[in-house]
């Protein structure tokens, strides 16, 4: 399980991409990867390409990350989920609080 972050250069998006199991064991390493940045970017893209399970404490890592990027204001893109993962943040209704491609 690895995650990595990289800012734009004009700083204005984060994108994160999880690789492996995104659970509890991932929560140290993906606060990290928002909350060590300089300045607040204006959009967030988290890619779950290579991301090959999630479980009930990665939704609650993704509602956190919401709230630190602004809650109802946040703009935050989920991209690149496979089948099993894209169904488990359909059921859990994440659609309405995240973009979803």
């Amino acid at each position: 399980m690895a995650i990595h972050a990289r800012t734009s250069s004009d700083g204005q998006e984060l994108d994160i991409s999880i690789e492996g199991r995104f659970d509890f064991s991932s929560h140290q390493e993906f606060r990290k990867a928002y909350e060590d940045t300089e300045n607040s970017p204006a959009n967030y893209v988290v890619d779950m390409k290579e991301t090959t399970y999630l479980d009930s404490s990665a939704l609650g890592m993704l509602l956190l990350l919401r709230d630190h990027a602004g809650g109802d204001e946040a703009r935050i893109s989920i991209i690149n989920c496979n089948d099993d993962v894209k169904k488990i943040l359909t059921i859990s209704n994440f659609e309405q609080l995240f973009e979803i491609h």
